[in-house]
């Protein structure tokens, strides 16, 4: 594959996964933190509280996994490396 296209699509994938965790973000926090029946128009302080909290919390939790995915993938290349390093040996 063309190494332009190959970033191309890297590039629209990004964009797809950003989109949905901002959509499970929102339907997430809105479920906890908005009641189904509305009171008034806009939200209480208690609502941009819980909302504030819930996606600060959210975002922590996407980006400690996001770091946790890659030094696990790390750690796969690097035995991925050494057990082709040792049949290649042999």
């Amino acid at each position: 594959m063309d190494p332009l296209r190959a970033q191309q699509l890297a590039a629209e994938l990004e964009v797809e996964m950003m989109a949905d965790m901002y959509n499970r973000m929102t339907q997430a926090c809105h479920r906890k933190c908005v009641p189904p029946f509305y009171k008034e128009s806009e939200l209480s302080k208690g609502e941009c509280v819980c909302l504030d909290r819930c996606v600060a919390k959210y975002l922590e939790v996407h980006e400690r996994m996001g770091k946790k995915l890659t030094e696990l993938s790390l750690q796969d290349e690097e035995l991925l490396k050494r057990m082709q390093q040792g049949s290649g040996t042999a």
